[in-house]
């Protein structure tokens, strides 16, 4: 299997606890992690943010007023996969711990479904296409080493 060629930018705001979503995401975890969930090549960007700007940005872009895992910002598919991926450290903190799952684990796995969003999954359109969707994660991940999330 050839992995994707990957122009990433990772980025952390300013939060309180960065220091440990920093040592949770390394460089070159974070570009492994995507490269298995690209067809093709990509840039993406990747930040890191608090519940604040979270929140803001869930609210400007999709009209709902709280704070949500991981937003995609999807802008080309093709030829190369560009996108920005946005993910609040205190709501995947939170959601890892009640899924018992490592940090890493739970940036992993969102981190795949967004770059899945970008690509043009959707888990929103319907039943057969949010099964479609957690498979293709399940694989992804367990090709990762990362047990199944669901």
């Amino acid at each position: 299997m050839t992995l994707a060629d990957l122009s990433l930018s990772l980025q952390f705001a300013r939060f309180r606890d960065v220091a440990r979503h920093r040592a949770a995401l390394p460089r070159h975890r974070v570009a492994r992690w995507i490269r298995h969930s690209l067809d093709g090549d990509g840039e993406i960007t990747v930040r890191i943010v608090d519940a604040e700007e979270g929140q803001q940005l869930n609210r400007e872009f999709r009209g709902k007023d709280y704070a949500t895992n991981v937003l995609t910002f999807d802008y080309a598919q093709a030829p190369v996969v560009m996108a920005d991926l946005v993910l609040c450290a205190p709501v995947v903190a939170r959601e890892a711990k009640e899924q018992r799952k490592t940090l890493a684990a739970h940036y992993a796995h969102l981190l795949v479904h967004g770059t899945l969003h970008a690509q043009g999954w959707d888990h929103e359109t319907g039943e057969a296409d949010a099964e479609a969707m957690e498979a293709r994660e399940v694989e992804i991940l367990a090709r990762l080493g990362i047990r199944n999330p669901y």
